[in-house]
């Protein structure tokens, strides 16, 4: 299997593989040290070379845990793509934090960009993003803020994560954002109607997209058994994998969305490289839309 081309974020933005690997997961895969080089491995032999983090994932433990391969790697950085989120503040009160909120503000940017990147043991990060729209978030203060981050070399691209249309326009004319990282799926297919992908395409940006197999029910006949059955059927037309084919119905948007793989399997990762390979025809996708939505297009 040929390594997959690597492909520009937004103009003047990052450049990264088709498809990243997500670690949101990885405190609960137990992965010992050489199963956690094997999989970053083999994701970088099929040329998915972007890792998606956030700073709260695993209990602000997962970056630590890539940051171990990474240390005893540093010869991979200049290969790979590192993004991070920061934002959340769950409850935890050895934190001080007595109830779930945002943090937008610059005092929190900061300091959780020094702790991505001494958690994962680079000196800068490929791509940050405001994980959740803050209702206090300042846009001005955020800009100002982003503007100090690439100053200093910590951080080259700036985005966010879960905003909608409006509250990305607010941020981006403040400031250059390079992706919306979204959720989207067969059985979250807002983003195509809502004018988040519409968005994305006026301005020449690729969305990333979260959870594209949604969690992995859209393998699971009981979630969507209708949707479920069109994509046995359509798989088994293709000689690929359900997997392959939710992911590919995804691909062929023209915003030309960018998945986050998040799975302990290796098999997961090469069902990812395989659907950036198929080129899904019209029939086909609207199918599996009608499937997803339970009637015909109007």
């Amino acid at each position: 299997m040929s390594s997959l081309h690597a492909t520009q974020l937004a103009p003047e933005g990052p450049v990264f593989s088709p498809v990243a690997a997500g670690l949101w997961r990885l405190h609960d895969w137990g992965f010992s040290a050489s199963e956690l080089a094997a999989w970053v491995e083999h994701a970088l032999s099929l040329g998915i070379t972007t890792f998606d983090h956030a700073d709260l994932y695993g209990g602000f433990r997962c970056e630590a845990l890539f940051g171990q391969w990474l240390k005893a790697n540093p010869g991979q950085r200049e290969h790979i793509q590192l993004v991070s989120k920061c934002g959340i503040k769950p409850s935890d009160a050895n934190r001080g934090w007595q109830v779930k909120h945002y943090d937008s503000s610059r005092a929190h940017i900061l300091a959780s960009v020094d702790a991505s990147l001494q958690n994962l043991g680079t000196d800068y990060l490929d791509l940050l993003l405001i994980h959740r729209p803050d209702p206090l978030l300042d846009p001005d203060e955020v800009a100002d803020t982003f503007a100090s981050l690439k100053a200093s070399g910590k951080v080259r691209h700036f985005g966010v994560s879960n905003f909608s249309p409006s509250q990305f326009a607010l941020l981006a004319s403040r400031t250059p954002l390079v992706t919306n990282q979204l959720e989207a799926s067969l059985l979250h297919t807002a983003p195509l109607f809502d004018g988040s992908f519409d968005q994305c395409l006026q301005a020449g940006i690729r969305p990333m997209v979260w959870s594209p197999l949604a969690g992995g029910r859209l393998l699971q006949a009981e979630a969507a058994p209708l949707l479920h059955a069109t994509l046995l059927r359509i798989a088994s037309e293709l000689a690929i994998s359900p997997a392959t084919l939710a992911l590919a119905w995804l691909l062929r948007h023209p915003a030309r969305p960018l998945p986050i793989i998040g799975s302990r399997r290796q098999s997961a990762l090469d069902e990812a490289a395989m659907a950036c390979r198929l080129q899904l025809d019209r029939q086909h996708w609207f199918a599996l839309l009608e499937a997803a939505q339970g009637h015909p297009v109007a």
